[in-house]
């Protein structure tokens, strides 16, 4: 993929630039010409048909080099998903081409000050009015909702938990910027104030009650599935940086790598590393023959990934010492995206219950 490979070496040596100040238009419209917002769409909604194991190698090869652009990928790719598999052919046929092609930016706009992990407790609002909805409410860290053209919002009817789009043109909606987040701070991250924002019922994606388990669940478990492949790259980098610099260093007369500790600790890196991308290939096997366990699989996959994150960036920082703690530095970068990636589509702890419950169910095979 020419455009993937344009895209790396862009990444490779401006990604620094693009996490102060934002991942640049010019570079979100590279990523749509190279077809990065619907990989795995079919060619029908415009989208190029890949397989999840392809998808998640592109995923993977973005993650090494930069994460707000492969956060690009993750939340475009979650929307096309969810309205792919619960909008209506007419909704289809509207949205996706526009989506998939990157005409349209969409941002997930789900998590409120009181609705984190819980997307149940969710205080938004979708009123009817007539043949509309009026929507009220406010959504918090808005990946992309600086640029978004759209959004996937989740709230409440009387009817259940809804999604619905919410175009961000419209009278009512207003953007916040977000800078100085811990990570990911090229996403063009914004919070959203829906104030009595009017929508056509035909913006309604599935029918009420099944906004969160439906949608929103699609949703999710398409963007653990990127996140996994993404955070197996951020590792995989460390672990190349950390093997570079421990190689090369040299204090006194012997050279960073002789000593046990480092040796220790890339090894131990090494074996994580591997293990976590071992569970990504599987999640990839199976959301590729449809098996009913790869939502299971994706969220272990998932889990295992961003522990490695956080597990190689930590030791890579370690090993490059003040090296790297700079600016510049790819490991002090991803030391700080790691730690958000236990936290976002779905937290660490909520990860391992969910785990152990289905090990003691007999799940696993």
């Amino acid at each position: 993929m020419i455009g993937i490979d344009t895209l790396v070496a862009a990444a490779e040596t401006d990604a620094v630039s693009w996490d102060e100040s934002g991942l640049p238009t010019e570079v979100i419209d590279a990523a749509a010409r190279a077809g990065v917002l619907g990989l795995d769409r079919t060619p029908a909604c415009k989208g190029l048909g890949l397989s999840a194991a392809e998808l998640g190698s592109v995923a993977e090869r973005l993650g090494a080099v930069c994460t707000s652009l492969r956060s690009l990928l993750t939340v475009q790719g979650m929307v096309n998903a969810a309205l792919d598999r619960w909008g209506s052919a007419e909704q289809r046929e509207q949205w996706l081409p526009v989506l998939t092609t990157g005409e349209l930016l969409a941002g997930f706009a789900a998590t409120e000050a009181g609705a984190g992990t819980e997307l149940s407790c969710v205080a938004t609002t979708f009123d009817p009015a007539g043949s509309d909805y009026r929507v009220s409410g406010r959504k918090l860290w808005v990946t992309y909702g600086q640029v978004a053209d759209v959004l996937l919002v989740l709230g409440q009817t009387s009817g259940g938990l809804t999604t619905a789009l919410v175009e961000t043109s419209s009278p009512g909606v207003t953007v916040e910027p977000v800078q100085g987040q811990l990570g990911m701070r090229g996403t063009r991250v914004a919070h959203i104030e829906l104030d009595n924002v009017s929508i056509p019922a035909t913006h309604v994606i599935a029918p009420p009650g099944f906004g969160l388990s439906h949608v929103t669940g699609t949703a999710l478990d398409h963007g653990r599935y990127t996140i996994a492949w993404g955070c197996a790259g951020m590792a995989r980098a460390c672990l190349a940086d950390a093997v570079a610099h421990a190689s090369t260093r040299v204090q006194g007369t012997a050279v960073l790598s002789e000593q046990d500790a480092v040796r220790s600790m890339i090894g131990r890196g090494w074996v994580e590393v591997s293990g976590a991308r071992a569970l990504c290939e599987r999640a990839a096997q199976e959301r590729d023959a449809r098996e009913h366990t790869a939502l299971f699989t994706t969220v272990a996959a998932k889990y295992a990934a961003a522990r490695a994150a956080v597990t190689l960036s930590q030791q890579g920082v370690q090993i490059l010492g003040a090296t790297g703690c700079a600016g510049d530095s790819r490991v002090g970068r991803f030391f700080r995206d790691a730690k958000v990636m236990r936290i976002i589509e779905g937290a660490t702890e909520v990860a391992e219950l969910q785990i152990g419950e289905y090990v003691l169910a007999g799940g696993v095979r």
